[in-house]
């Protein structure tokens, strides 16, 4: 009988030890009921963010554009200007000239306030007084050549400084290159724009 106790009371207590290892089910929380004035709160602050996000990234665009309109017009400066040269005693365009001068066409139609002064030089040979007068003709035919390329003749003017103002020093034909060119100078070429593709 003690025997039968002893293996009664060790399955009662094995009994109660099963129980306690059981898992217990623990129910989730009861969801929390949400303030809708919280919910429209978030949703303004995203709108904002939104909103502030794409004024953001407009205004990197326009400064990106600003930044490429002052680089334009900087580029654009630069080419009206390039200077041509001339072959010793001529006053004809060469082929490099005239690419020069093709490259001036659309920055000028483009910006019709600009006006362009062209003024021709000589190298040293020869006297004072052929070299103003071939200086001019050079001028002129860069004038010409512009005016027939659909530049206003009225923004187009003229001067010789004949071998007064040589660009190099020298007495080679290196220097001589140099100095017989045509050179240029726009006004009103501040704000220019740069031409359309």
């Amino acid at each position: 009988m003690i025997r039968r106790t002893a293996v009664l009371s060790l399955a009662l207590l094995s009994v109660a030890a099963l129980d306690g290892c059981r898992r217990k089910v623990v129910s989730a929380p009861a969801p929390v009921a949400t303030n809708t004035g919280n919910a429209d709160s978030l949703a303004a602050l995203r709108a904002r963010q939104r909103a502030d996000s794409i004024a953001a990234a407009e205004r990197a665009a326009r400064e990106a554009a600003a930044a490429s309109d002052q680089r334009s017009a900087g580029e654009a400066a630069a080419v009206l200007g390039q200077k041509v040269y001339f072959d010793y005693d001529r006053d004809n365009l060469r082929d490099d000239a005239r690419a020069t001068l093709d490259a001036k066409v659309p920055i000028l139609i483009a910006n019709p306030s600009v006006t362009l002064s062209i003024t021709g030089h000589t190298d040293e040979r020869g006297t004072a007084e052929y070299n103003l007068a071939l200086g001019q003709r050079r001028a002129a035919q860069v004038k010409r050549y512009l005016t027939s390329k659909g530049v206003e003749d009225a923004r187009l003017s003229t001067q010789s400084m004949g071998d007064s103002q040589p660009a190099v020093q020298g007495t080679d034909e290196s220097a001589y290159q140099q100095n017989r060119r045509a050179e240029f100078q726009a006004s009103g070429a501040n704000t220019l724009v740069a031409p359309r593709s």
